[in-house]
């Protein structure tokens, strides 16, 4: 029960004996402020603006596209030097491929560049069989280009399914993977494996195109095409996809050439530079196609012209179904092709010499050559000396991504650390064809 205190009654003299009779834990409740002491030095000043910091993107990182690692020298969220550092998955290749037969060359080579591993088969059989000399079916070769263009395709919506994770618009991962599935689908249908295939090999393909190529591959053209519309439709005209990409990591036609830059990142800086046009192999010649390209040098003009080369190469495969001629699918050199399957069950001779074949290869006539074409990526080359034995003295590889790795410096000075991730995508770089 309240009491009220008397009328007249001292109400502070009767409030502070109050607070004295309260306990210790009591008396701290009631107080409403208390003093603030602040030990140790003074609050530091602000950091000078021009010092830099050097930080490390890689070679963990999972917007490397493998193991990279970019060292950027920062001013708070600016770039202001970029440097790629490459050895982290060196596997030794090239030296690999001096001890294997030519016959064995195949299996080595399709894994350096693993997003477009017909690219790397078809380089290196074209190089054997220009040191051969061996004239190859028109079947086989209008099989070649099919197959190589189905395997752009698929690395080009590969590129556009990480981008856009890359950027932020994480449905692209999961649009981009669903029609690269469908192409997969039909590469593992042609040749066996989704990767990694073997099938290009020297004097043709492996084995002949299955029953319903024709309209498995049509199937596919349509479905791709399909998805290139949404994604056109999703990202072109999208403002938050616009800010982070138009006017970010250019880069202008003197600097790509005097870098050695090929592909993609050339063509946008307004050169038209592709090897099916400009040194035809295979039948580029005889199909009709448009070599996509663009004058702005940056992460927007990459992106769109990887979109648009995905159905310039569906226009290809079309007119590959179309035209595909009949007739052998590899060369019938009996030195560099083995026999018939069935012929092995019934002659002696067949098994010694599909034995010998695989086992000891064949050997290739004295000198050197180089051979290029046109990879998802740009110009992939194959440099070969021979020996007259059947394993090369000298392969090297030109990878178009080793090369294209240096366009980082110039393409992010002076953008933001957030920027950086864009420029790396959109160089689009395979890191088993760099450490080769």
């Amino acid at each position: 029960m309240t009491v009220d205190p008397p009328v007249g009654a001292d109400l502070e003299a009767i409030e502070e004996e109050r607070l004295e009779r309260q306990t210790d834990e009591g008396a701290q409740e009631l107080r409403s402020t208390r003093e603030l002491v602040l030990t140790g030095a003074p609050w530091p000043e602000a950091a000078d603006p021009g010092e830099t910091m050097v930080v490390n993107m890689g070679p963990q990182h999972p917007s490397t596209h493998g193991v990279l690692r970019v060292m950027m020298e920062l001013e708070g969220e600016v770039v202001l030097r970029a440097k790629p550092v490459i050895g982290y998955l060196h596997t030794g290749m090239e030296k690999t491929g001096e001890e294997l037969t030519y016959v064995q060359g195949g299996t080595n080579v399709t894994r350096m560049d693993y997003a477009s591993c017909l690219s790397n088969e078809l380089v290196y059989s074209l190089a054997v069989e220009r040191l051969c000399g061996l004239e190859i079916p028109p079947r086989a070769t209008w099989a070649r280009m099919m197959l190589v263009e189905l395997q752009r395709m698929a690395s080009h919506l590969l590129f556009q399914a990480t981008n856009g994770m890359d950027i932020g618009a994480v449905s692209m991962m999961l649009y981009g993977w669903r029609e690269r599935e469908e192409v997969l689908r039909l590469l593992e249908r042609i040749t066996g494996l989704r990767m990694n295939h073997n099938f290009i090999r020297v004097g043709g393909i492996a084995a002949d195109l299955p029953d319903g190529w024709q309209e498995a591959t049509l199937a596919v053209c349509d479905r791709v095409e399909a998805g290139v519309r949404e994604y056109d439709a999703l990202l072109s005209e999208n403002p938050i996809w616009l800010e982070r990409t138009v006017g970010v990591g250019v880069i202008t036609t003197a600097e790509a050439l005097a870098l050695g830059v090929s592909g993609p990142i050339l063509r946008s800086t307004g050169y038209p530079w592709d090897l099916r046009r400009a040194q035809p192999y295979l039948a580029y010649d005889e199909v009709d196609f448009d070599v996509i390209h663009t004058t702005n040098g940056d992460c927007y003009d990459r992106y769109r012209i990887r979109l648009q080369e995905i159905l310039e190469s569906a226009r290809i495969v079309r007119q590959c179904v179309e035209r595909m001629p009949d007739g052998d699918y590899r060369s019938q050199d009996k030195k560099v092709t083995p026999p018939p399957r069935a012929r092995i069950d019934e002659s002696m001779e067949a098994l010694i010499h599909h034995f010998k074949l695989f086992t000891e290869g064949f050997g290739v006539p004295a000198g050197e050559t180089y051979v290029a074409i046109e990879s998802p990526r740009g110009e992939i080359g194959c440099y070969l000396v021979a020996d007259g034995t059947s394993r090369p003295v000298r392969m090297h590889i030109r990878g178009p991504s080793f090369y294209n790795l240096q366009v980082m410096e110039p393409m992010m000075r002076g953008h933001l650390v957030a920027d950086a991730v864009a420029v790396i995508s959109s160089v689009d770089p395979i890191m088993g064809e760099v450490d080769r």
